[in-house]
């Protein structure tokens, strides 16, 4: 048991480093897409097929029960046969952690979000042309702080589901519990809105992403508060924002990483913002100020640089030592 633990906190590690390093590159994007995309297309096909308009609520809710359960069936399938392929070869730890790299997201949100510091200085325009890439509100009513608030409020969330949520997934279950993980949550990004279409068929997806994020976003927002003490900044003052502001999110976990990273740079995020016609009266977080900008961004990088590799150094030591402890 203490060895397969091991094996998979070894393997987070692994996989995180990896990908820190060479992220997943283009040219494999473009001959085989991405993992994401593969489940995307499955949850699309599921949607396309069970979600019928005019059926009653509760039929379209058991039907998205059932699409859930054939996403989840899938991921842990194709899981356990990766991991038994890759692990039958010699060093099969390096492959394995090679194709569990591309379930994790480091290298390109911090891509994504410096592009959003540098366009940002660059012109007001160009910042909510970059910031449109990685946000779902309307960036066309985003100020100069607007922008720098949605680039870290996204930094903050997505550290939380692209980065910790699968690699914990993966320190405790392997490469079925990383892909399983990742296949719930690109189904509550595509069908857990509350939407006519989705608010029924969507609802077991959502409402499972919610429950697997849970130890993820509590750990995401202690990593942001250490990153916080590494680039001196406050651990204090994050985990304090953090325990008093999390619950005002809307979401049961979006708000435990965003509230650390606002008292970790002493700035207000979230508030009110809109998605198309929808206006969103979102709570406040931090009690900073909200002239967020570009520098801010890159404080934030820098804290998520180093709570990344918090991360890292945290499922590797927990690998030793339990490694240590199986061979005694």
């Amino acid at each position: 048991m203490l060895d397969a633990l091991a094996d998979n906190l070894a393997l987070a590690a692994l996989g995180l480093t990896i990908e820190a390093a060479i992220g997943y590159p283009q040219w494999l994007f473009a001959a085989i897409g991405h993992p994401v995309t593969w489940i995307g297309a499955l949850i699309a096909a599921l949607d396309r097929a069970l979600n019928r308009d005019g059926a009653p609520a509760l039929l379209r809710r058991l039907a998205g029960v059932g699409a859930i359960l054939v996403v989840v069936s899938v991921a842990l399938v194709a899981g356990l046969l990766l991991q038994r392929a890759c692990l039958a070869l010699p060093f099969g730890i390096v492959p394995l952690a090679v194709v569990t790299s591309s379930l994790y997201a480091q290298r390109s949100l911090y891509s994504h979000v410096r592009d959003v510091a540098d366009a940002l200085g660059a012109s007001l325009e160009r910042g909510r042309a970059s910031v449109a890439m990685i946000v779902g509100r309307d960036v066309s009513r985003l100020d100069r702080a607007g922008v720098s608030r949605a680039a870290i409020e996204s930094l903050a969330e997505n550290f939380s589901d692209g980065v910790i949520g699968p690699a914990l997934a993966t320190a405790l279950f392997g490469l079925p519990g990383a892909l399983i993980y990742k296949a719930v949550n690109t189904a509550d990004s595509m069908i857990g809105h509350r939407t006519m279409r989705h608010e029924a068929f969507g609802w077991a997806s959502a409402r499972l992403d919610d429950l697997l994020n849970l130890p993820a976003a509590r750990l995401s927002a202690l990593l942001v508060a250490s990153g916080a003490a590494m680039t001196g900044g406050s651990f204090r003052a994050s985990l304090s924002t953090c325990r008093r502001d999390a619950s005002a999110h809307a979401s049961p976990n979006a708000g435990w990483p965003e509230a650390a990273m606002a008292g970790a740079l002493g700035i207000r995020l979230g508030g009110p913002r809109a998605y198309g016609a929808h206006e969103v009266d979102g709570a406040w977080l931090g009690s900073g100020r909200a002239e967020a900008a570009p520098a801010d961004i890159r404080r934030a990088l820098r804290i998520f640089r180093c709570a990344a590799a918090t991360a890292i150094c945290g499922f590797g030591g927990a690998a030793l030592l339990l490694l240590s402890k199986w061979a005694a």
